[in-house]
Formats: structure tokens, C-alpha cells, sequence
């Protein structure tokens, strides 16, 4: 494969490459896109809407200088599950999402003004790496569930089911062809593809073993433009900010702002530029943050930068902003089609299970991954506590209640088991004596520029 630029960051494409060029990169993201919100009972209309205007506000943040595209978090797929319980829907998630970009916004300002290497001595990646592995092994029985299991009539009971399971294989087997055997643009659309084959599949077990898995009333009734359906605070839910719902949320900032960090450094290598320092962290932050506060005010979900559309750049060496800008104006049309919305919310549970399966599951890997291309090592008891404590913390899924937090009357609140383990390890790495080990990709980037620089 050549290494050769096609289209570099700011030039302009032909009418005709814009259209390819934007589709490939707006299907490499719609899967996972897609799932985060039919995952949390947000609307899948609304994550492809706020994916699309929240990737043009980064773009215009960044100064039109970094080509990424921002698409649905599934760090925050646990967390909003626990705010839309707490308190009683949706609109709980959306609030803890305005303060997770909130935040961005104000570390942002803080690295502005006194640069970027303490946010990396405050999340090094033995902090990061277990807590990234405990969002994907917390998902585990999530994922497990809608595989295998069929709620009956009264709503609650589920039972073992064989039909479910086969659907589930047949989807998960398809992500994983794609995933590794595959080439080209297709390569970086596994979960896309994997929910069509499985949807395939259950079309066909419906016809010939008479299974119930498709019901296309709603693709029927549903008109063929339709208006996304909104999630406006004071309007369609009481805007009611509690301790619970920011806890719930908020920490796992330390794990996406780690994880935006890595993809700049990759995306940067890739590109041959430098975004860490121009247009600058804080400016990408921003931009993300700023996604994700937009998205939220409308009823979507806390946004990232996609390392499916890192991957489109790679395979196609089309790194113009243009592309990235087009890919987001057609996910704002896509979002208005009402027919295709609909039969987004036909896709059966063992389905969005076989590709959960496969997805959370390499979320867990890749915490793995941070852990070994870091040469973490656990011969270093410091490290081993660290990591271990994070790991039980999260993955044992506990709560820690606070009734009449300082002595307060109403002052109650709850830290889950996945926020407590971020801020235990962040506190551990602090607290504890001994030096964490850097970031050596970082460390390696400045020791190359010095070395130009003589």
C-alpha cells in the first residue's frame, strides 16, 4: 500500500470524490454510531444528527486542521445506563453528558494555559489502560444477554434461547470475516456489516423456521422524512442536576481524554503533522467537549473522535478536512430520513448482541494493548496495585451510597462501581510513592523534534 498523499488535510477534492470519499468515511462510523443510542434508549436519528453537527464544530474549533470525525462514545454506554435509572430516563444522561463537556471545556483552558504534559503525569497509562478494560468487561453481560436471551410476554422473565444464540454467531462470525480478512474500505465497516448479515439472517430464520425476530409496522407507518426526536431539557424532561448523575458520568472523562490524546498521536503520525501542538490539544479538546455539550442538548449521545475514520484515512490516503465535513453533512441528511430510522429500530436484540460482543470485547483488548505497548511492568508492585484495585473496583459493579452526604439533609449521592474506579486509580497514582511510567510514544515524538530542532 502506498504511503503516498492523495488529498492533503486542506485540499479541495472534485464534486465527485467528495461524494465517494464522504460516504465511505459516514459508513465506516454509522454502526458504531447507531448502536450507542439503541443501546441506551436515546434515538438513533439524534446520534446521527448530533454526529454530524458536532464533527463540523470540531472542525471549525481545530481551524480546519485536524480531519477527524466525531461519532458516538461507547465509554459512556454503562454510565448512562446507570443515569437514565437514577433518574427515571433518558434525560438523567443527558445531563451528566452537558457536565462531561463541561469539563472538557475546562481542562481545556487549563492546558491552554499551562500546556499539556501534567494531564499526561495525571493519567499515565496504568491508570488508564484498567479502567479502559473495565468499560468493555462491565459491558460483558450486557452483551451475553441480548444474545442469548428472549423476554417473554409478562416483560420480565427471559429464558435461554437457541434461535437467539444462532443469530447472534452468524452476526458476530460475519464482523469477525470482516474484521480480519477483509481489505480495502470494507475493513474498517465490521459492525456495520455484521448488523446487516444478522439482519439478514433473522429475515431468513423468520421466513423458514417461522421465528419473530423482524416486525415492520413501524417502517410502514413511519413517513419517508421525518423530524429526529428531540430530547430539549425543562421541555421533554425535568432539568434536575444531582450529585448521582454527575458521578455516574463525569469521571469517566479520565478514560475519553486519554483515549482523544491517543488519537491525536496516531491520527498525527498518519498525517505527518503534529496536532498535539498545532492547532494545539487544547483546541481538539475543545472541539470535542463542545460535540459532546451540543449533542447532549438535543438528546444525543457524549461524542469521540472514531478510529473507524482514522482507518479510512490510512486505507485511502484522503486526509482533506472536506471529506471529513462532507461525511458529516450527509449523516445531518441521513438523520431526517424517517424509513431508515425506522428500520434501524427493527434490528433484533441478538443482532445488536453478536457485534456488541465483538465490540466490547475489543475495548477490554484494548486496554490490554495500552498496558503492553507501554512495557507496563507488573514486577513493579506499584503498578500491580494499581491496576489491580481498578480492576476489581470497576468490573464488581458496586455502589457507594451516601445518605445525608456531610451531614446535609438531601445531600445524598452514589459513586458506581466503573466512576469509583477511576477516581481510586487516579488517586492511587498520586498517593502512592514512585514515579508512574510516561507516556513512551509521547516521550519518543519530543525527543525526535529536539533532535530536528538541533
Amino acid at each position: 500500500m502506498s504511503n503516498q498523499t492523495v488529498l492533503d488535510i486542506n485540499d479541495k477534492p472534485t464534486g465527485s470524490q467528495l461524494i465517494t470519499l464522504s460516504l465511505q468515511h459516514m459508513f465506516a462510523m454509522l454502526g458504531s454510531t447507531i448502536l450507542v443510542p439503541t443501546l441506551t434508549e436515546l434515538s438513533p436519528a439524534i446520534a446521527l444528527l448530533t454526529s454530524g453537527v458536532a464533527t463540523l464544530f470540531f472542525l471549525l474549533i481545530t481551524r480546519f486542521q485536524v480531519p477527524a470525525y466525531l461519532g458516538s462514545s461507547f465509554a459512556f454506554i454503562a454510565p448512562m445506563l446507570v443515569a437514565t435509572k437514577a433518574a427515571g430516563g433518558p434525560g438523567g444522561a443527558m445531563i451528566g453528558a452537558m457536565a462531561v463537556g463541561i469539563v472538557y471545556g475546562i481542562v481545556s483552558l487549563l492546558i491552554w494555559k499551562t500546556g499539556y504534559k501534567w494531564i499526561l503525569r495525571i493519567l499515565p497509562p496504568i491508570v488508564v489502560a484498567p479502567v479502559i478494560m473495565v468499560i468493555g468487561l462491565a459491558l460483558a453481560g450486557t452483551a451475553v444477554d441480548m444474545s442469548m436471551n428472549e423476554t417473554l410476554a409478562d416483560g420480565t422473565t427471559k429464558v435461554y434461547h437457541v434461535s437467539y444464540f444462532i443469530i447472534a454467531l452468524i452476526t458476530l462470525a460475519a464482523a469477525i470475516i470482516i474484521n480480519n480478512f477483509v481489505k480495502g474500505v470494507m475493513s474498517t465497516m465490521p459492525i456495520l456489516i455484521g448488523l446487516i448479515v444478522g439482519y439478514i439472517a433473522a429475515l431468513i430464520s423468520d421466513q423458514i423456521a417461522g421465528t419473530s425476530f423482524i416486525d415492520f409496522t413501524a417502517v410502514t407507518e413511519a413517513a419517508w422524512i421525518a423530524v429526529p426526536d428531540f430530547l430539549l431539557p425543562g421541555i421533554d424532561y425535568e432539568f434536575n442536576v444531582t450529585s448521582t448523575l454527575l458521578l455516574a458520568m463525569v469521571p469517566i472523562v479520565i478514560v475519553t481524554i486519554s483515549e482523544h490524546i491517543g488519537h491525536q498521536l496516531v491520527l498525527g503520525k498518519v498525517v505527518k503533522r503534529n496536532f498535539i501542538k498545532s492547532p494545539g490539544l487544547h483546541r481538539s479538546l475543545l472541539g470535542d467537549g463542545f460535540g459532546t455539550l451540543i449533542s447532549s442538548l438535543i438528546g444525543g449521545p457524549p461524542k469521540t473522535t472514531y478510529g473507524e475514520n482514522i482507518g479510512v484515512l490510512v486505507l485511502t490516503r484522503v486526509f482533506s478536512v472536506w471529506v471529513i465535513g462532507g461525511a458529516a453533512v450527509f449523516a445531518v441528511l441521513l438523520s431526517f430520513s424517517g424509513k431508515l430510522m425506522a428500520l434501524v429500530s427493527t434490528i433484533p436484540s441478538p443482532v445488536l448482541g453478536g457485534v456488541s460482543i465483538l465490540l466490547f470485547g475489543i475495548i477490554a483488548s484494548s486496554g490490554l494493548r495500552m498496558l503492553v505497548e507501554n512495557n507496563i511492568d507488573f514486577d513493579h508492585k506499584r503498578n500491580l496495585v494499581i491496576a489491580s484495585v481498578i480492576l476489581i473496583l470497576g468490573i464488581g459493579g458496586g455502589k457507594l451510597l451516601w445518605q445525608n452526604a456531610f451531614g446535609i439533609e438531601g445531600n445524598d449521592f452514589a459513586i458506581e462501581g466503573m466512576a469509583l474506579a477511576a477516581i481510586v486509580g487516579v488517586l492511587l497514582n498520586i498517593i502512592l510513592p514512585g514515579k508512574a511510567q510516561p507516556d513512551l510514544e509521547l516521550l519518543a515524538d519530543e525527543q525526535r523534534e529536539q533532535q530536528l530542532n538541533k
